[in-house]
């Protein structure tokens, strides 16, 4: 992460009035506390008003806020149940990610819609989704941005494994399931595998270069000529 990336984010981290330690924002941002200490102390000289002392944590003043953002009541519906099923049913990542963009859209919303947020009554209770498949959702999310080359061993329905090699290309959500979209090199074709069934999910250390007939594009193109336009 750029170091212009890393301070806009912990002030984003410190919106809202909450006191934040430094050791949480390092968990956060994969950086140590003395770099928080460094980033903080940066802030506060540009004049970004964060009051708070090393060893015992941080918060942003009020008046330090986006201009009110202006939602219709079914945009605020749909935001705030999308964010829900995100954060029921993501990654861990996505999740504490979710919870806290949620957090930032009620701050900077004006106190009538902040209400109807509050109120929404769309939920989206976590139910078979296991610590084990949200962390390969994280881990697949971030090798498709990188384009890690992925292996695992897949269970098919009748119980076989084969062990696979894949470029990931997409993540889809079919409801309770998770299917990851990949060219694999084992069967020189594009696969969809269903991340409860692949053991061992971890990157190769290798990566794969963009083709345009091993593309997510191509996939898309070859599975609407088959099943027709998806909408």
């Amino acid at each position: 992460m750029r170091r212009a990336d890393r301070l806009f984010q912990i002030v984003q981290y410190l919106r809202g009035g909450r006191l934040v330690t430094a050791a949480m924002l390092a968990e956060r941002l994969e950086v140590s506390e003395r770099t928080i200490y460094r980033d903080i102390a940066d802030l506060q000289s540009t004049g970004v008003p964060i009051d708070g002392a090393a060893g015992v944590g941080y918060v942003l003043r009020s008046g330090y806020d986006l201009p009110p953002l202006m939602f219709t009541r079914d945009e605020i519906v749909a935001l705030v149940a999308g964010i829900r099923m995100v954060r029921s049913w993501g990654g861990i990542s996505m999740a504490r990610a979710a919870a806290e963009a949620l957090v930032k859209i009620e701050l900077v919303l004006p106190q009538p819609e902040r209400a109807r947020a509050a109120q929404t009554h769309v939920f989206a209770p976590q139910m078979e989704l296991t610590d084990e498949v949200r962390m390969r959702i994280d881990l697949v999310e971030k090798a498709i941005e990188a384009r890690d080359i992925l292996g695992f061993g897949y269970e098919d329905r009748q119980g076989a494994i084969t062990q696979r090699s894949v470029h990931p290309l997409g993540l889809w959500f079919w409801g309770k399931v998770w299917t990851l979209v990949a060219w694999c090199e084992t069967r020189e074709d594009f696969r969809m595998f269903r991340l409860d069934r692949a053991a061992g999910l971890a990157t190769t250390g290798a990566q794969f270069r963009p083709v345009a007939e091993r593309s997510l594009a191509e996939c898309l193109r070859r599975y609407e000529a088959q099943y027709g336009p998806q909408r």
